[in-house]
């Protein structure tokens, strides 16, 4: 009977397993719907202290959010497009400017890396492989609207039934403590959302002063598109501001060398501006956690799930880390 009821439990774990590995993109998308409905709560919040009732609160800023995707689809969506369109076919004549330089002339003799610049831009479409991943062409398109489109409805569900989940999920704890529970529940659902809403402000900042400084230098023809990519790779923690400097750097110096040594002195100022001013004034309220933490937890997080992980791992990493000051080490000083 031992035995029988071993082998039982092993294939049951086994397939649990196995059921958990095939929907693990369905979690992703339930995981990031969380925490973005966490990232809005607190403008819900917001509005309730202003007097709204919770359920005209939750549906203003449904209204605001779906405006705010109406206006990106109709009005962004298709000057990106252009503009990415513009980068692809310009591509080539800035490769021919590089080879006329000659300090680039000398290095591609050695490293021969224009050849391979040439052949990547005029071999395939390098529309497409410039967009990329999901903003790419065909069933890649399509599986990212979808994925959006199932993350804005969730989103959506969670933020309209948020005060009644977080009530389920504390009525899980003994009653005798179910008090301490929600204590701690609720301050890592205000981490988790300050983090979100924090890390947004700070790509809209990143975004706003590259659409600036690109329409100050003569860049308005792919000001919008450049802009939009630096705001997207801010969010990504550590090295996303870096990738999106680089990029519009690279585009700029490649369009004319006094653009591109501007572009690179106003980056490399404003990441020092944002590290030390921009950073920790927004997220003072959010996360608590060591720089050296912050690193471990980025680079695990992407390490199992990529981009979306490393999004996730530093309030997640913030949590546990709460957790075990409240929790473990409390318990451990009373012994």
């Amino acid at each position: 009977m031992l035995g029988l009821l071993g082998g039982f439990g092993l294939v049951t774990a086994y397939a649990a397993s196995r059921i958990f590995i095939s929907l693990g993109s369905t979690l992703v998308l339930i995981v990031v719907s969380l925490f973005i409905a966490a990232g809005l709560d607190p403008l819900v919040r917001f509005l309730e202290r202003r007097g709204l009732p919770r359920s005209l609160a939750v549906l203003v800023v449904i209204i605001g959010v779906l405006g705010f995707l109406a206006l990106f689809l109709f009005a962004l969506v298709p000057v990106i497009a252009d503009q990415v369109r513009a980068i692809g076919s310009s591509a080539p004549d800035w490769l021919d400017r590089l080879q006329h330089n000659r300090r680039i002339r000398d290095l591609d003799e050695q490293y021969g890396f224009i050849e391979h610049l040439q052949s990547f831009v005029t071999n395939g479409n390098f529309v497409g492989r410039l967009a990329g991943g999901a903003l790419g062409v065909g069933l890649a398109v399509l599986n990212a609207f979808f994925n959006t489109f199932i993350i804005v409805v969730l989103t959506l569900y969670f933020l309209g039934s948020f005060h009644t989940l977080k009530k389920a999920a504390y009525s899980l704890a003994p009653a005798s403590r179910r008090d301490r529970v929600s204590k701690l529940g609720d301050r890592i659902i205000e981490g988790i959302g300050g983090y979100v809403s924090g890390a947004f402000i700070i790509a809209l900042c990143a975004g706003v002063s590259s659409l600036i400084l690109l329409f100050s230098i003569g860049m308005s023809r792919y000001a919008v598109a450049l802009a939009f990519v630096v705001m997207v790779t801010d969010v990504i923690p550590m090295i996303g501001a870096t990738i999106g400097a680089v990029i519009v750097t690279a585009i700029c110096l490649a369009n004319s060398v006094q653009t591109g040594v501007i572009a690179g002195i106003f980056y490399i100022a404003y990441q020092q501006f944002e590290n030390y001013v921009i950073y920790p004034r927004v997220m003072s309220r959010s996360v608590e956690i060591p720089g050296v933490l912050t690193v471990i937890a980025a680079l695990v997080g992407a390490s199992l799930m990529g981009v979306v992980g490393a999004l996730l791992a530093i309030p997640t990493a913030a949590a546990i880390l709460m957790l075990v000051r409240e929790v473990f080490i409390r318990a451990q000083d009373e012994r």
